[in-house]
C-alpha cells in the first residue's frame, strides 16, 4: 500500500473514532507497527494528528467559516493578490484552480484574460468565468471537473474528481490554502480539499499559492504541499511585518507582495 493511501485510511479512522491505536491501524492497514509509527510521526509534523502513547488522536481545530463569509474577509488584500497572479498568466496557459475564497476573487481577474484554459472543481470559479465570457466575449475555455458535491463548499470532490484531474496536464496550479507554515507547508481544513490540491500540483508544471498575510504561520488539519515545492507565493504587503515570511522566504525563492 502506498504511503498516501495509508495516510488517507488513517485520516478516516481518526475522523470516525477520534483516536486510533498503533495496533488497530497496523491491523486495519495490513502493515507493520513500525510503519504506522513512522506514518504517525510524519502526519504529526504535517499538523494532521497528535501522537499519544500507543497511538494518535485527531486534532480538533475550529471549523473553517463558510466561503460566503470568507469571500468578504481581507477582500482588499485578496483582490491585490488576484491582480498580481493574473499579471503572470499568459494566453495559451492551462490552469488548475481549486475552490477557495481567494481563487473565487481570482476568477474575476482572469476573466479579463484571453486564450486560457481553466480546469476547476469550484462552481464559483466556473460560473464567474462563464458569465464574464459572455459579457466580454473573450476566449476562455472553462472545464468544470465532475464528482460529488461538497457538503459545505460549492465544489466537486471525490475519486471521480481526482481521476478527472489526472486526465489533464496544466502549466500552473493556482491554490488557496487555509494556512501556510514554513515547516509544515500548505495545509487545508478538509481532507477532500487537500486531495484535490495535491492532485492538481502533481499534474502541473508549476504551483502558485495564494495566501493573504493572515494565513502565514497558520496550520490546519491536512498538509498537501511542502513549502519547498511551492514555485511562487503570492501574499499581501502586510506580510512584511510577519516573522513567518522570513522563514518562508528561505524555502520559496519567488515571493510576491501584492
Amino acid at each position: 500500500m502506498w504511503k498516501e493511501e495509508r495516510f488517507q485510511k488513517i485520516r478516516t479512522l481518526l475522523q470516525t473514532y477520534g483516536r486510533v491505536t498503533i495496533k488497530r491501524a497496523a491491523e486495519d492497514l495490513d502493515t507493520s507497527r513500525e510503519t504506522i509509527r513512522r506514518d504517525f510521526s510524519e502526519m504529526e509534523q504535517l499538523g494532521e494528528l497528535k501522537k499519544i502513547r500507543g497511538g494518535a488522536i485527531a486534532l480538533d481545530p475550529e471549523h473553517e467559516p463558510p466561503i460566503t463569509l470568507r469571500n468578504n474577509e481581507q477582500r482588499k488584500e485578496k483582490k491585490a493578490i488576484a491582480k498580481a497572479v493574473a499579471s503572470r498568466i499568459k494566453s495559451g496557459h492551462t490552469l488548475f484552480i481549486d475552490a477557495g475564497s481567494t481563487t473565487s476573487i481570482l476568477a474575476e481577474e482572469l476573466a479579463k484574460t484571453t486564450g486560457i484554459t481553466v480546469i476547476t472543481n469550484s462552481l464559483f470559479v466556473a460560473q464567474r468565468l462563464s458569465v464574464e465570457k459572455c459579457r466580454l466575449a473573450n476566449s476562455i475555455t472553462t472545464i468544470l471537473l465532475g464528482g460529488m458535491l461538497h457538503d459545505s463548499l460549492p465544489a466537486t470532490f471525490g475519486e471521480k474528481t481526482i481521476a478527472e484531474i489526472f486526465r489533464h496536464h496544466a502549466d500552473i496550479a493556482l491554490l488557496s490554502p487555509v494556512g501556510l507554515d514554513a515547516h509544515y507547508g500548505a495545509t487545508s481544513f478538509d481532507p477532500a480539499e487537500a486531495e484535490i490540491a495535491r492532485a492538481m500540483i502533481d499534474n502541473s508544471k508549476l504551483s502558485y499559492l495564494l495566501a493573504d498575510s493572515t494565513k502565514l504561520g497558520r496550520t490546519s488539519r491536512v498538509g498537501f504541499c511542502p513549502t519547498e515545492n511551492i514555485d511562487v507565493l503570492f501574499t499581501d504587503k502586510k506580510a512584511r511585518k510577519s516573522m513567518e515570511l522570513l522563514k518562508i522566504k528561505d524555502r520559496i525563492e519567488d515571493v510576491v507582495l501584492a
